[in-house]
């Protein structure tokens, strides 16, 4: 027995079907791609997501995004901005406003940490950062969450 003498097992390997070459292989005629129609065209397929033009499923389901029902959004405003409040003097939403640091407040006020702050004042908002807390009390003014 020789390399070229080996076959596979009886049974084990099938022809592959070759389809469109005469009635008499049984694959003849319309190639076992039924009568007519877009499938039985060549170029013919069908988008993904295509139901015979109604309007399809998902442009009949409505669209919700991923954006949360409770999301609150804050003005924001660093430290470094309130330097042009004098020492001792209240800051609240209202006193941002007036001076322009923030526009119409939609949930809150939040202080955040960038810059410096070397006057005390009495800060009125709604959320603080560590850091913002921290430069604060350092500089000697006082912090209250609304």
């Amino acid at each position: 027995m020789e390399l070229n003498d080996l076959r596979p097992a009886l049974g084990a390997s099938k022809n592959r079907k070759r389809i469109g070459r005469g009635t008499g292989s049984g694959h003849g005629k319309t190639a076992t791609k039924g009568h007519k129609g877009q499938k039985a065209r060549s170029g013919g397929n069908i988008k993904a997501g295509f139901e015979g033009g109604q309007m399809p499923m998902q442009r009949r389901l409505p669209k919700r995004g991923f954006t949360p029902l409770t999301k609150k959004v804050y003005a924001i405003v660093n430290i470094g901005q309130l330097e042009i409040f004098d020492a001792g003097s209240t800051v609240d939403a209202d006193a941002l406003l007036a001076c322009g640091l923030i526009g119409a407040v939609a949930d809150g006020v939040k202080v955040l940490g960038t810059g410096e702050l070397s006057k005390s004042v009495s800060i009125k908002a709604h959320k603080f950062s560590a850091s913002a807390k921290e430069k604060i009390t350092a500089a000697g003014g006082t912090f209250e969450e609304i």
